[in-house]
């Protein structure tokens, strides 16, 4: 029962905190690519929109760095021996996570947010950059914490524990490298359709202003062009990251297709009504051979089944199961993937639709495009669960078992917490929704044009650009 409700309230909080991660780091990215574009073309308008969709990004740092650090203590107090485990190697990515990445972040966000009127535009886009980059990084040191979990390297066991032996073997972790670049994608994903959404529902509000109207027209535009460009890459790398899960993690494959005995040119299930393991199916359709061209990009390709995995690793490993719960990795994939599908689908229609300055009137596009701001989500979420559920009953792949990992806290104190965390959580996210649809609503600010002065004149250059009190 303890061990159940520890990997409740991290799954909870884990999910929660990814929910806000994605929109920091994506919209990071796209606010710095807007004052760019305002700085190198003179241009007041992008100004606008970057101070503008900046908010959005700063309510979404604020909570999302609150909400993370509740993981780092849950490592100590519900999952202490997991901690004990991996200590050594952990504690390498993680102080460069905080040391680096935070340290970035932290520093020149307040430098955007205060230096606008105090520093030279070259210098204040810098700080934006630096701040982005920040995200990114602590993205990284963290994913790479995550792959060795997924695929240890660059250890040995020592008495009971993982020792580090190879510090860059864990950084260039195969595993943490397409990880990095799927979730860095997603990311800009998840904040390009969020952008897209707020831009198409303010083009057709202020439809009465046509300066306005004409700003968010250009913002859902530039949107549009990254979130579809943005979801084929997450695909592209998505399909690298499972030819390595048919490699390093052969049952999480398996568990995705519900593909009990191996087969050569492998059929990918799109969808199955009835039983998973076929042997009662009601209703399926199925691709012919597309389970072997992911797995290894071959038309006959043999993909190991959950039968043949399991009973190797009860060789490897012992007696016990080491099947997932087929059913939760099946639709987390299909979720993920299909919420995926739909998101090229809404960027190649919002791309094509918004040639006409005029788009945003069809009833079909705005909903398209605001329900849209969901399918990331979904899609992050889903992926982040088949991840971490189809390792199952792995915590660290063929070295510990999560039920190894848990600490022995009583249970009353679990479900306490796991309450707590639910009410805390419940307000954060209920706080950060009300203040991005306040940030949404909020009209864009009169800016004068941001124009550079000769080198040398930094005074006068600080002078011209407006301030700004976010």
């Amino acid at each position: 029962m303890g061990l159940e409700l520890a990997r409740w309230q991290f799954a909870f909080v884990t999910i929660f905190h990814f929910f806000l991660v994605p929109v920091t780091i994506g919209l990071g990215l796209l606010v710095a690519v807007m004052q760019t574009l305002a700085y190198r073309r003179h241009d007041a308008g992008w100004d606008r929109l970057t101070r503008f969709f900046g908010r959005m990004f700063l309510i979404n740092l604020a909570a999302g760095v609150v909400s993370g650090i509740v993981l780092e203590f849950e490592f100590g107090l519900n999952w202490s021996n997991y901690s004990a485990f991996v200590g050594n190697i952990f504690g390498a990515p993680l102080a460069l996570e905080a040391l680096i990445a935070f340290f970035l972040e932290s520093t020149f966000v307040g430098l955007w947010i205060f230096g606008r009127d105090r520093l030279s535009p070259r210098v204040h886009l810098a700080t934006i950059w630096a701040t982005s980059a920040g995200t990114i990084l602590s993205a990284y040191f963290i994913l790479v914490a995550n792959a060795w979990m997924q695929h240890p390297v660059g250890y040995k066991v020592e008495g009971g524990q993982a020792v580090l032996t190879d510090f860059w073997a864990v950084l260039g972790n195969s595993t943490a490298l397409w990880s990095f670049a799927h979730t860095i994608l997603a990311a800009v994903s998840t904040g390009a359709a969020l952008m897209l959404g707020v831009s198409v529902w303010r083009a057709y509000r202020d439809r009465g202003n046509a300066e306005r109207s004409s700003l968010f027209h250009r913002a859902a535009r530039f949107a549009a062009a990254f979130t579809l460009v943005a979801v084929i890459l997450t695909a592209v790398s998505g399909d690298m990251q499972a030819r390595l899960m048919d490699t390093q993690q052969p049952m999480k494959m398996a568990s995705a297709e519900a593909l009990y005995n191996t087969s050569s040119g492998a059929s990918f299930s799109i969808i199955t009504i009835g039983t998973l393991n076929g042997s009662k199916p009601v209703f399926q359709i199925r691709v012919p051979h597309l389970l072997s061209l992911i797995a290894d990009l071959s038309w006959d390709g043999q993909v190991q089944g959950i039968n043949q995995v399991q009973a190797a690793e009860a060789a490897k490993y012992g007696a016990g199961s080491y099947t997932p719960v087929t059913w939760v990795t099946y639709w987390s994939f299909r979720l993920m993937v299909g919420a995926g599908i739909a998101m090229i689908g809404l960027g190649a229609w919002a791309l094509w639709g918004l040639r006409r300055r005029r788009a945003w009137e069809s009833k079909w596009f705005r909903r398209a495009a605001t329900f849209g701001i969901a399918l990331p989500f979904l899609a992050n979420s889903t992926g982040w669960i088949f991840t971490e559920v189809g390792r199952q009953p792995w915590v660290v792949y063929g070295l510990l078992k999560t039920s190894q990992g848990v600490s022995a806290v009583p249970t009353a104190d679990v479900v306490f917490s796991l309450v707590m965390f639910v009410a805390v959580y419940a307000m954060i996210f209920s706080a950060d929704a009300l203040l991005m649809v306040r940030a949404a609503r909020r009209e864009l600010d009169d800016v004068a044009p941001v124009t550079p002065v000769p080198p040398g004149d930094a005074s006068d250059e600080a002078a011209r650009v407006p301030s700004l009190i976010y």
